[in-house]
C-alpha cells in the first residue's frame, strides 16, 4: 500500500513549510494519514490480514508520536494539521 507519486507531492507540496521540505513533521503527518486511509480500506476487504493491521497499528502510533511532539512544540502548529487532515481530538 503505497501513495502514488503524484498523490505524495501533492501531499508534500500543501504542508510543508519551505520549497525543499519533505521531513517536517507536518509533512509525515500527512504522508502517515494518507497510507493509514489506503491501508484501511484494504483491511476492510481482507478482514484477517493480521500483518497489514499490526503494519497499521504501528503507523498509528508513529502518527500519535508526531502529533504529540507539535502539541509540545507549538499548538498553533498542531491545531490547524488537525484541522486540515480533519482528525479529532
Amino acid at each position: 500500500m503505497a501513495v502514488n507519486k503524484e498523490r505524495r507531492s501533492e501531499i508534500i507540496a500543501k504542508f510543508q513549510k519551505k520549497s525543499d521540505d519533505t521531513g517536517s513533521p507536518e509533512v509525515q503527518i500527512a504522508l502517515l494519514t494518507e497510507r493509514m486511509k489506503e491501508l484501511h480500506q484494504h483491511m476492510e476487504t481482507h478482514k484477517k490480514d493480521h500483518a497489514s493491521r499490526r503494519g497499521l497499528l504501528k503507523m498509528v502510533s508513529q502518527r500519535a508520536s508526531l502529533l504529540k511532539y507539535i502539541k509540545n512544540k507549538d499548538p498553533n502548529r498542531y491545531a490547524k494539521i488537525i484541522a486540515e487532515l480533519g482528525l479529532r481530538k
